[in-house]
């Protein structure tokens, strides 16, 4: 019996000086800025994974890294996202609550939000369009929604 109370006071004292292990966390910058709801940089996901994890989901919450292609320069109200197959999705910020710095593109965003296959419409593509300072021609060119992949984020950390 004292052998077992030895042994189990061994066990106890062994196992509480083990730290539990944590998820996997990205770096964070020491220059990174936070932009709407204050997020961490735990379970990320590289933006291509993203249509994977999606399967048939047509909504799904997550957080997302990937790098900043552009930002709106009217007032930095969306940017988008470039995958490495060159195309962008669009990341817009919920309920306007904040914006983007227009010199945000090139650097690297971390967002946390839902990402969503939704229909766009022509008024949006062609406000999108003018935002992006595309000529009135290439606007007007602009005459069918598109279903595309969009993402709304509460929270951004931009590296």
């Amino acid at each position: 019996m004292k052998n077992s109370l030895l042994y189990f006071c061994l066990l106890f004292l062994i196992s509480c000086g083990q730290t539990p292990q944590q998820p996997a966390t990205e770096a964070i910058s020491a220059n990174a800025t936070y932009y709407g709801e204050k997020i961490t940089a735990d379970s990320v996901i590289q933006i291509d994974e993203l249509a994977q994890l999606m399967g048939d989901q047509t909504e799904i919450a997550i957080k997302l890294k990937g790098p900043v292609e552009k930002i709106c320069q009217k007032k930095g109200c969306w940017m988008d996202l470039r995958k490495e197959d060159g195309s962008t999705m669009r990341v817009t910020f919920k309920d306007y609550g904040f914006f983007m710095p227009k010199d945000g593109a090139g650097k690297t965003a971390i967002v946390r939000g839902i990402a969503k296959i939704e229909e766009t419409s022509v008024a949006d593509l062609q406000e999108y369009a003018r935002d992006a300072g595309k000529s009135e021609a290439e606007v007007n060119a602009i005459t069918t929604p598109e279903k595309e992949l969009v993402f709304e984020a509460d929270g951004v950390i931009l590296q």
